[in-house]
């Protein structure tokens, strides 16, 4: 699981729903950390681990623990509404 209070992003530099997600939370003002699974192999087992071995594709974020896979709005906004309230 993430550091409750910073989402991770798992991204690489190819791939377009990755940018549109990273977009998405800088024009929310949303920090989070990135991490590039073909750049950084560790955070590819970290990734891997997180998805039980099982993840297809990028993007997927860890927001409080909550994994999303893709560019999924209403999946994305509810965990960033649930991780502000944990966060007060």
């Amino acid at each position: 699981m993430s550091d409750s209070k910073t989402p991770i992003v798992y991204t690489t530099t190819w791939c377009g729903y990755c940018k549109i997600l990273k977009k998405y939370f800088e024009d929310k003002k949303v920090d989070f950390i990135e991490k590039d699974i073909e750049a950084d192999k560790d955070a590819y087992k970290e990734l891997e681990q997180k998805m039980g071995g099982q993840f297809r594709g990028v993007p997927v974020s860890d927001i409080g623990g909550r994994i999303i896979v893709g560019f999924d709005r209403p999946s994305i906004d509810e965990a960033l509404l649930v991780l502000d309230e944990k966060n007060k």
